[in-house]
């Protein structure tokens, strides 16, 4: 069996296994025929001490230090207070509770420790807390779904549990769910009714997306949820992490459907350059989108100076067009453990670009130009380079495709850069050839339109600068021609004033 075959072969072993679990139960209410069934001694709370019954916990606490974030070494038991001194828990810095998804090999993944040292990071004096429910997150796919509510029971009595023996302030806990685990903590959320924050990372999707408010995480668990959606490809409740919003602030990185770097080819080379070894790593083909949100997470802990923010719109295709990149009226927010802990009625939906690897921050630009031509002329997927030349660096050769060009129209799009170019002073746009040989090469003629102006908007800085053509009055801008090169003319003088109030917001006292 060749190379090639014997790849594919146990790809489709690894999505038959990861997906057939998703597909194989309807969404028709069978978590509680599954706690019930499963467990008939252990029923959901009905009466008001079950919260200072600790017999019947079966998910465990421990305490991982900045020295050892990779291994269990002390566990905090409810109704042991002892443990807690044990455990050299500290009772007047924040507390965070981590709490895993579903898992295929029954131990913790690789992303614990990382998170774990990440927190310790940014708090040092902090308590990371990771609850193990791994005998519960290893079974069939709808029967560890169902576990969550009794997780979530768990993880509830654990920090009333610890909250009363020490009279924490509730503000300064911070349940962090990733998976299957950011539903555990909507229930505890939800049963507690006092968490102060809780963090979604890519909350599951099968047997959630429609399932009602105390099942799933929701804006009701917390003071503050925030969520960030990482793959959110394919039907509702198919996709592995859920579509709908379900905090106050739901962020969708790269339109939350595929992140960038997680391709096929992308994980072929990192298999090849493992040999054989790297076929273990062969699942990262069905969870590196998913388990990317806890990536983009760990970078707002440590990359304090490059943090990335996200636009408040409608949609993504809106956004793609740069049709969002206002930061008015909180329209925008920070990623992560920074964000601005915003409340709405309806909750926020929020948009960002992403590199593929950390730092993950982008500057995202829109670009606003009008084409016109003596004659009338349409394409489609017209290939594009543009570059930019600023005060602090430059990016050269963007590469986009316009969707449309045609003539007397205005076009706007979405570009990003991950190197911050500071004032933009120069843009040169050129228009690529779409094909080898074009007819209109073939046949003498050439397609060519005009541009008088093109303004740029930065969503970091908010500054909205309006570029000319740098000689003469217009640019004439030729397929498989040269450059047309633009020259700052002047800024919008509202766009200053937005510029100092969001420097304000995001340096001084105001974000």
């Amino acid at each position: 069996m060749g190379i090639k075959n014997i790849f594919f072969f146990t790809l489709w072993i690894i999505l038959g296994k990861f997906c057939a679990t998703f597909a194989s139960e309807p969404d028709t209410g069978t978590d509680a025929e599954f706690v019930n069934t499963s467990l008939p001694g252990t029923p959901l709370p009905t009466t008001a001490d079950w919260i200072n019954n600790f017999t019947d916990i079966v998910s465990k606490f421990s305490l991982r230090t900045a020295e050892i974030p990779d291994d269990d070494m002390c566990y905090i038991v409810p109704g042991r207070p002892e443990t807690i001194s044990e455990c050299h828990f500290n009772p007047d810095t924040q507390t965070f509770v981590v709490i895993h998804g579903w898992t295929v090999t029954g131990m913790f993944e690789s992303w614990v420790p990382k998170l774990v040292s990440a927190l310790y990071e940014r708090e040092p004096s902090a308590n990371v807390i990771v609850v193990d429910w791994l005998t519960r997150a290893n079974q069939h796919y709808p029967m560890s779904a169902a576990f969550t509510k009794l997780v979530g029971r768990d993880v509830a009595k654990f920090v009333s549990w610890i909250q009363n023996e020490l009279n924490l302030p509730w503000e300064r806990i911070h349940l962090l769910g990733y998976s299957l685990g950011a539903h555990v903590a909507g229930i505890a959320g939800d049963l507690t009714h006092k968490i102060s924050r809780i963090t979604g990372l890519d909350p599951a999707g099968p047997t959630f997306e429609h399932a009602d408010n105390q099942n799933t995480l929701s804006p009701d668990d917390a003071k503050f949820v925030d969520v960030l959606h990482t793959n959110t490809r394919g039907s509702p409740n198919r996709s592995i992490g859920i579509q709908r919003p379900v905090g106050h602030v739901d962020i969708y990185p790269n339109g939350g459907t595929f992140q960038p770097g997680c391709d096929i080819q992308n994980t072929l080379l990192g298999i090849a350059a493992e040999g054989i070894k790297g076929l273990h790593n062969m699942d990262q083909l069905v969870k590196c989108s998913h388990e990317r949100s806890i990536h983009l997470f760990i970078d707002s802990l440590i990359n304090t100076e490059q943090q990335s923010v996200a636009y408040r719109c409608n949609s993504k295709e809106a956004f793609n067009k740069g049709l969002c990149l206002s930061c008015r009226k909180n329209r925008c927010n920070k990623l992560g453990y920074n964000v601005n802990q915003v409340r709405t009625t309806r909750g926020t939906k929020l948009y960002l670009k992403t590199r593929e690897m950390m730092p993950y921050k982008v500057f995202h630009y829109q670009v606003k130009v009008h084409f016109f031509s003596e004659t009338q002329q349409s394409f489609t997927e017209q290939p594009m380079k543009i570059s930019l030349y600023g005060t602090h660096g430059e990016k050269e050769d963007i590469p986009f495709v316009l969707p449309e060009l045609n003539s007397n129209t205005t076009v706007s799009f979405l570009l990003t850069t991950d190197v911050d170019l500071g004032d933009l002073m120069i843009v040169k746009l050129r228009w690529e050839k779409d094909a080898i040989i074009s007819w209109s090469d073939w046949w003498g003629s050439s397609s060519r339109v005009h541009i008088r102006k093109l303004r740029i908007k930065s969503g970091e800085s908010q500054s909205k600068v309006i570029f000319g053509a740098k000689d003469g009055e217009y640019v004439h801008l030729v397929r498989g021609g040269e450059d047309g090169v633009f020259v700052k003319l002047k800024e919008d003088p509202m766009s200053r004033k937005e510029k100092l109030m969001h420097k304000l917001k995001t340096q001084g006292s105001l974000f």
